[in-house]
């Protein structure tokens, strides 16, 4: 005989939350607010160290000393002197690097025989340490901005070379046959097809060669430099003044982070054909 249940329970059920939904609560918080959520706990962090001696000023300042020299020095005027000086240093090594690493890259990433006669020799100059060359070009150029800039430019050009050559020769041969078929000449298939199907890999190369050219510039500046925000670091350190010495190293990740706020917007305006990813 079947036995009968006096009284049924009712289950209890949880509700099925589709994946899609379950990060709903995290992406309902406004994207800046995440993103400096992380810097700003940190900030906290070190603020809370330095204030109860864990972390010694001469050691490392805390963020509030830091944020009174920085004052300090926008107010009498030396840092803004400091940053047009090493932003014309940027600038000028960056348009002579991109010229040349561009230009090397078009003769090669074109024709075969400029890949014989160029590529070889590009490859082997990349491989030696860049920095490495500072005695040298201080023998050929000086003492003075000459130094300075070629150093800039000799990294920035390497960088946009090696994209630019590798964006040229991943164009797709389909839209070579493609363009050809249509009655493209050579160098119509150039400037139609082959210069913009590399653009994203010259975009990547310019992020390169700008974070290349900040980095050129703390080494140029470090050596025989009377002015700059380097020249300021240098002075900082003779006297420990870990305070200044962050300040410029903010001032350097600022200005590194407002150029590639640049080369983004001009990747969104120039490649606003290519569909691409963003993220779920």
């Amino acid at each position: 005989m079947i036995p009968v249940l006096a009284a049924h329970r009712p289950l209890d059920l949880e509700p099925v939350v589709p994946a899609s939904a379950r990060g709903t609560r995290l992406r309902a918080v406004p994207r800046w607010l995440r993103r400096t959520a992380g810097p700003l706990l940190l900030l906290a962090l070190w603020q809370v160290l330095s204030a109860t001696g864990v972390l010694h000023p001469d050691v490392l300042a805390s963020p509030g000393t830091i944020a009174r020299a920085g004052s300090d020095l926008i107010a009498d005027g030396t840092l803004p002197s400091a940053m047009a000086i090493s932003l014309r240093r940027v600038a000028a090594g960056l348009v002579l690097g991109g010229v040349v690493g561009t230009a090397l890259a078009l003769v090669s990433g074109l024709s075969r025989l400029g890949e014989d006669l160029v590529d070889a020799s590009v490859q082997m100059l990349r491989t030696v340490p860049w920095v490495g060359l500072i005695p040298l070009f201080i023998i050929w150029l000086g003492i003075g901005e000459a130094p300075k800039v070629a150093l800039i430019a000799l990294g920035v050009a390497f960088h946009l070379y090696l994209n630019v050559y590798a964006g040229i020769r991943g164009v797709d041969a389909q839209l070579i046959e493609a363009g050809e078929s249509l009655g493209l000449g050579r160098w119509g298939l150039v400037r139609h097809v082959v210069l913009p199907g590399a653009l994203p890999g010259a975009m990547t190369g310019l992020r390169y060669s700008l974070a290349t050219a900040w980095l050129a510039l703390v080494f140029g500046e470090s050596v025989n430099a009377d002015a700059g925000i380097g020249f300021l670091m240098n002075q900082a350190r003779e006297f420990f003044r870990t305070d200044v010495i962050v300040v410029c190293l903010v001032v350097y990740a600022f200005l590194g982070l407002t150029a590639d706020v640049i080369v983004r917007t001009l990747e969104r305006l120039l490649l606003q054909w290519r569909p691409t990813f963003t993220g779920q």
